[in-house]
C-alpha cells in the first residue's frame, strides 16, 4: 500500500511539473508571437510638462491587444501584474510600477480613456478597471488597465481624456 501512495504521489508531482512547464513554453510562444505587433515601447521623455492629473496609486492589471480585453500581451514585463502610480502630464501619461519598467503612454498615441469592468482576466465590479487604449509606434492599438486604490478619480480620467 506504502509503495502504491508513492507512485501516486510522484505521479502527481509529475503531472504537476509537466503542466507548469507546458503554460511556461506558452507564455514564450505568445510572447514571441507578438512581439512584431509590440516593438518597442515609448520611453519618457526628459521633460513631461504640467502635471493634470495628480499620481493615484493602484494595480496594473495588464495590457492587452484591442479591441479584446482578455488577449493579454506578454512581450517584456507588459503581461505582469504590478502596484504603481499612475499620472497625467501634457505630454503624456505615465504609470509607474513597482518592480517592472515605467509604461509611457504619449498624449497623440491615446485613442480613448474609459472604465470597464475588467481587462486581461481581472474582472471586477462594474467601473473597475480604468482603461487607456493607445497606439504603439507600430501601430498596434492595445488597452492598458489600471485598478485605482481610489475610483473617486476614474471621472478626472475620463472626462479629461482630450485635456
Amino acid at each position: 500500500m506504502s509503495m502504491d501512495r508513492l507512485l501516486l504521489t510522484l505521479g502527481f508531482v509529475v503531472f504537476w511539473v509537466v503542466m507548469v512547464a507546458l503554460m511556461y513554453w506558452g507564455w514564450k510562444g505568445r510572447a514571441r508571437r507578438q512581439q512584431d505587433r509590440i516593438g518597442v515601447l515609448p520611453e519618457p521623455p526628459a521633460e513631461l510638462g504640467a502635471r493634470l492629473i495628480e499620481p493615484s496609486s493602484g494595480l496594473y492589471v495588464g495590457s492587452t491587444l484591442a479591441p479584446s480585453w482578455q488577449d493579454r500581451i506578454a512581450v517584456g514585463d507588459l503581461g505582469y501584474r504590478a502596484t504603481g502610480d499612475l499620472s497625467r502630464y501634457e505630454t503624456g501619461v505615465l504609470l509607474e510600477r513597482d518592480g517592472a519598467s515605467a509604461i509611457w503612454i504619449p498624449q497623440d498615441s491615446i485613442r480613448a480613456i474609459r472604465t470597464e469592468r475588467g481587462l486581461a482576466g481581472k474582472v471586477m465590479s462594474k467601473d473597475g478597471v480604468l482603461v487607456i487604449r493607445w497606439e504603439l509606434p507600430t501601430g498596434t492599438e492595445i488597452d492598458t488597465g489600471f485598478r485605482g486604490d481610489d475610483k473617486s478619480v476614474y471621472p478626472a480620467w475620463v472626462n479629461g481624456e482630450n485635456a
